[in-house]
């Protein structure tokens, strides 16, 4: 008899395009499986018309697939890992990443072929004060407006002339099929990507050991050292949407190297820190790099 799963996820077509590679994954594995995709409406796809940080951050997106985990009506729940808190709640478990996608962040406009080409006063279009903080320390003549919505809404958005520009992960680009809609993609060296930008991460209950076993093949493991390094770099600076903070980590053969900065939103200062080390030190390497970031940040640095 076949097992079936119920995955929880996000309506939007992103989201839903992971869910079905989520799917698809699981039964090439499990000849035995059937997965039911649930969609769920959380608050922050309902909420379009005003920043994260002002309704609570991006705990927004994962609220509800948290609530239907716990109390049964989903399995597991499916989610880009960058909109994830870096604490769960008691009895939800992640233990699950899928292979990273491209973490780079893509330029998107109609009118220059590169950020370095926007002409100076035109406007872009983003939510995310990481990426604000980033492009006005290196375009100050720029102005930056919220821009919130799916692909869809953000490319009308600027055929409508609200914004010159966006900027988006390439990963959802790719994940969507559409990687020409960037105009060019954006290096780390020139903006520093979000932590765990590029990751699917799979949460469950903690005690569904039955479903745990499932889902186990899935995590790749680099990609999930990876991310805990980032992530443990957030959790102590205490990242929010409310705070400028980017972090990436790289493995090559057995060592990792990782990148962090925190900013003011407006640009005008940026303190970043990097380590390289052991693959096996990659969680106390995002910690220690944290740690000697918020010390030369010292009190009110984003006051």
């Amino acid at each position: 008899m076949s097992k079936i799963l119920k995955l929880g996820t996000r309506a939007s077509p992103l989201a839903l395009a992971q869910a079905y590679e989520t799917r698809d994954r699981l039964s090439k594995i499990h000849a035995d499986l059937t997965v039911e995709i649930v969609e769920i409406k959380t608050t922050g796809d309902i909420v379009l018309d005003r920043k994260l940080s002002e309704i609570g951050g991006k705990g927004l997106f994962t609220k509800e697939l948290d609530e239907a985990l716990l109390d049964g009506r989903i399995d597991f729940g499916v989610h880009s890992m960058k909109d994830l808190e870096t604490w769960l709640p008691d009895g939800i478990s992640l233990d699950v990443v899928l292979p990273r996608e491209d973490v780079r962040d893509g330029f998107i406009c109609q009118k220059a072929a590169s950020l370095a080409d926007l002409p100076a006063g035109s406007v872009v279009g983003t939510s995310s004060l990481r990426r604000q903080a980033q492009l006005l320390a290196t375009r100050p003549d720029l102005e930056v407006i919220t821009f919130r919505g799916n692909v869809q809404t953000r490319l009308r958005k600027l055929s409508e002339g609200v914004a010159d520009a966006t900027i988006l992960a390439m990963a959802g680009l790719n994940r969507l099929g559409t990687p020409e809609i960037a105009t060019a993609a954006i290096e780390p060296e020139d903006m520093l990507p979000a932590v765990a930008q590029g990751a699917i991460a799979i949460t469950a209950r903690s005690g569904d050991e039955e479903t745990n076993r499932y889902l186990a093949p899935l995590n790749h493991a680099d990609s999930h050292i990876r991310v805990t390094a980032e992530r443990s770099f957030l959790t102590v600076l205490d990242g929010s949407c409310r705070t400028p903070i980017a972090g990436l980590a790289e493995i090559t053969g057995d060592t990792v190297r990782f990148r962090g900065l925190v900013a003011k939103p407006d640009g005008s200062d940026i303190l970043t820190i990097e380590r390289s080390g052991s693959v096996s030190d990659a969680k106390q390497m995002g910690l220690d790099a944290a740690a000697e970031l918020k010390s030369r940040m010292g009190d009110g640095y984003l006051s």
